[in-house]
Order: structure tokens, then C-alpha cells, then sequence
């Protein structure tokens, strides 16, 4: 069996995971001869219909320098450049800091930390629903049989309908505004929720029940005092894991109704060519879900140290 990692490896190992696909980013930004497949124009010469500061194909723009050259005109100029849509790091980071500290170029369209602060709430508030229902529900599955029969196969059946087929017949029940992308985000997440909160449920050692049984306890008290405080550790781990999902509905489900949130500012910047903006808006949800299942897993370790690895 392998050694354990000392904590410096861990720090080191995990640091590694983000460093290495940057310098790949920067090694694809910065370094032509690996790809750079098109020029930017910097001076057009005698070929008028190149404009300064576009972006043509890196062998069309060889074979227009070649038959000026060949005419004896006055060739373009030009630089190694990546497509628009792979901004450099530096450009991200720019980015990055600017759309917190200049205003939107239209004056009616709302600010990134707005538009991410009002994203938050819907995940969130959604998760929290789902939790409510899901929770429950699942560790009774896992815990009854007879609620497990009568409940699991619909869950089954309903998890595999996609939850944005119903985004039409959610804004025709709750309206344009918020509660129909809260309400695709729940169907996207409560039935694998109660799937697997079930399942976890069921690994309790049953060793664990037979000797609460043995001790004089009942069903409920069985529920309450043996099976929900040796699941509670695995439950909580699986509810981090499903709140990744719940950013990911989030995406599809801000295209419903009114146009807000992160995903519209994402998709405001891409219309207008602002591939730094889109970068740096992705980045931010994946820094926040971070940061998010971080913490989360700190408090992890301090609501449930008797679990080995909660």
C-alpha cells in the first residue's frame, strides 16, 4: 500500500494541478511556433481589403504577401496571433480586474459582480430547496424498503427527462422572473439527489442497526440516533459534490425568462467579441465553486471528526 502524502506533497501536488495546465495556456499564448495560426494585420500595403487589427488565416495572408511581392508592390505586415476566442492570460487577467472597476458599456446592463452576485442567490436558494425535499426523502429510501419501492422507481424515470425541457412550462406556471430558473436548477438536481443521498444511505454498517436493535430500540429511534448520525458525514460529502451540479443547471437555466445573471453578461461579452470577458466570468464561477466546496469541507472536518476522511 502507498505511503500517505505529508502535507508540503499534498500543498505542492494540488498546486501543481493549476500551474501546470497555465503554463500550457502560456506556452500556447505566447510561444508562435506551437500554434499562433493566424496574422493580425499591422500594416495592409498594397492589399487594400486587409484592414489593420484583423485576424486572417496565417497561409492566406503568406500567399497575398507573395503576390505583392511578386508584383513588385509593397507587402503587409503582419504578427503570429491566436484566434479572438483564446485571449492570452495577461488579457484574462486584465479583464479580470477591469470588469470590477469599469462601468458596462451599456449604461442599462449590470455590473460582473452584479450579475454574479444575483447568480449566487438563485444556486444557492435552489440548492436549498432541493435539500429540504431531497434530503429527507433520500435517507428514507435508504432506509425503508417499502418507501424505497414505492418512491425510487418514479425518481428513476424522472431523473433521466432533461431538466431544461421544461424551462417553456416552467415560465407559463412561474412567470419570467427568477422562480422558473430556481425551478429547472431543483428538477436538475432533486432526483439524483435523492438517488444518491439513498444509496449512501444503505451503506451503513448494518452491524451498526442490529446492535441498536439488540440494545431495545425501534424503527424511529433506529432512524434517528443509529442510521442518520453514521450517514450524516457521507451525506454531507455527496451534497458537496451535487452542488457542482447545481452551478451547472444554473448556466442553462438563466437563459429562461428575463435576461440576468451571469450567463447573460457571459453572453453579452461573447456577442460583442470580448473573449477576455467571457474567460474571466468562467473563471470567477470556478474560483467561487472552489472556494465554496473549501470551505465546505473545512467545516466538514469539524462537524463530523469522529468520520475518518469527512
Amino acid at each position: 500500500m502507498n505511503a500517505p502524502l505529508s502535507r508540503r506533497k499534498k500543498l505542492l501536488l494540488g498546486l501543481s494541478s493549476f500551474i501546470l495546465p497555465i503554463l500550457i495556456w502560456c506556452c500556447v499564448s505566447y510561444l508562435p511556433f506551437i500554434w499562433h495560426p493566424q496574422v493580425q494585420i499591422t500594416d495592409s500595403g498594397s492589399v487594400p481589403y486587409l484592414q489593420v487589427g484583423s485576424r486572417v488565416d496565417k497561409q492566406f495572408f503568406y500567399q497575398e504577401a507573395q503576390n505583392a511581392v511578386n508584383q513588385h508592390q509593397q507587402p503587409p505586415q503582419g504578427k503570429l496571433v491566436n484566434p479572438i476566442y483564446l485571449p492570452a492570460p495577461h488579457e484574462v487577467a486584465k479583464a479580470l480586474v477591469t470588469s470590477f472597476t469599469t462601468p458596462p458599456t451599456q449604461p442599462d446592463s449590470p455590473w460582473l459582480h452584479q450579475s454574479l452576485w444575483h447568480s449566487i442567490k438563485i444556486v444557492f436558494t435552489a440548492f436549498f430547496i432541493s435539500s429540504l425535499i431531497g434530503i429527507p426523502l433520500g435517507i428514507l429510501c435508504g432506509f425503508s424498503p417499502s418507501i424505497s419501492r414505492l418512491t425510487e422507481p418514479f425518481v428513476e424515470f424522472f431523473r433521466y427527462l432533461p431538466a431544461p425541457a421544461f424551462g417553456a412550462l416552467a415560465v407559463a406556471i412561474l412567470g419570467i422572473n427568477d422562480a422558473p430558473k430556481i425551478a429547472i436548477i431543483v428538477i436538475g438536481t432533486l432526483f439524483q439527489q435523492i438517488l444518491i443521498i439513498a444509496n449512501t444511505t444503505r451503506m451503513v454498517d448494518r452491524g451498526l442497526i442490529e446492535a441498536g436493535y439488540t440494545l431495545g430500540t425501534n424503527k424511529f429511534k433506529s432512524l434517528m440516533h443509529v442510521v442518520i448520525p453514521a450517514a450524516l458525514p457521507d451525506i454531507y460529502r455527496d451534497l458537496r459534490v451535487l452542488l457542482g451540479w447545481a452551478w451547472t443547471y444554473l448556466i442553462v437555466s438563466e437563459l429562461i425568462g428575463t435576461t440576468s445573471g451571469i450567463t447573460w453578461f457571459i453572453t453579452q461579452q461573447a456577442r460583442y467579441q470580448n473573449f477576455d470577458n467571457v474567460y474571466a466570468a468562467i473563471l470567477i464561477i470556478g474560483v467561487i465553486g472552489l472556494l465554496t466546496d473549501v470551505i465546505l469541507m473545512k467545516m466538514g472536518q469539524h462537524l463530523f471528526k469522529w468520520k475518518t476522511g469527512a
